[in-house]
């Protein structure tokens, strides 16, 4: 392959080829250039990996597609599997419904720290602007800027929640004001480096249903082994697909986030390694 990307960019993926090709198409016009995708794929049918593997040969990026067997919600396993054949030595990791802004790939990497995980936000789009979003529109010159304008009239005049996300802060002067946070992981939307992540095994694979605990449990661990979350808002910002609200309260994945917490995990043995207890 040619020369190891600097970032590798990790993308879950089931199935939402309509929103994986937007992806690709706003993958297409970052202003950082230097990154290699791996779609994490956890079970997707087999029209839909055929139609995905010819996307995959017309990009401008290089594209790894990994798939498994369609057993359930295995999407930790997965993305360990996408950690481990990365080539670069940070990763970013971004949803299959979420079309990241021009500038996503460079924040992430420009901002980086050392013994933190950067963490963006994203932006919710509304039902109607949701409906409207094609490959087309996101090719279009100023999309971004097209995009906010019409977020902002939805916040001020519909009464939409949180459309502030959208408002890009680029002066380093003006960001020193805003207020950091140092918890608030969302996987849609953070990046890490692999050095860093491995010290705490990657994700861990118990957790084999969405919600309680899928994001806020790597957090954790991670800042057992000193490794903070940073939270950075009005940049690295991602627009994310409408649909109906997820019921995020999962009892096994409670379970397990309380067994961790109690036990003081860092380094999970349920991760990349399969470690004895």
């Amino acid at each position: 392959m040619a020369d190891t990307p600097k970032v590798t960019l990790i993308i879950p993926f089931y199935n939402g080829l309509d929103w994986l090709e937007m992806i690709f198409v706003a993958l297409g016009k970052q202003t950082f250039k230097d990154f290699e995708v791996i779609v994490a794929d956890d079970g997707s049918r087999e029209e839909v990996v055929r139609r995905l593997k010819e996307l995959m040969a017309v990009q401008p990026f290089p594209v790894i597609h990994l798939w498994q067997e369609d057993e359930g919600f295995r999407k930790n396993l997965m993305l360990n599997k996408c950690v481990v054949r990365s080539r670069a030595d940070y990763l970013v990791f971004l949803d299959g419904d979420c079309i990241p802004h021009r500038k996503f790939v460079e924040e992430h990497y420009r901002m980086r720290r050392e013994g933190y995980a950067l963490a963006g936000r994203r932006v919710d789009l509304p039902a109607r602007i949701s409906e409207k979003m094609s490959c087309g529109r996101v090719a279009a010159p100023h999309f971004e800027r097209r995009l906010t304008r019409e977020l902002l009239w939805a916040g001020i005049f519909r009464g939409e929640k949180r459309m502030e996300n959208c408002i890009r802060l680029t002066s380093p002067f003006v960001r020193r004001f805003l207020r950091q946070r140092y918890a608030g992981i969302i996987g849609c939307n953070f990046s890490i480096s692999k050095s860093d992540l491995l010290k705490a095994n990657g994700f861990d694979e118990r957790y084999v249903n969405p919600g309680t605990g899928e994001d806020t449990d790597l957090e954790d661990r991670l800042g057992r082994l000193g490794i903070r979350p940073l939270v950075m808002n009005h940049c690295m910002v991602v627009y994310h697909k409408h649909h109906k609200r997820l019921d995020y309260f999962n009892e096994p994945n409670r379970l397990l986030y309380q067994e961790n917490t109690r036990n003081q995990v860092g380094r999970t043995p349920y991760g990349i390694v399969k470690e004895e207890r």
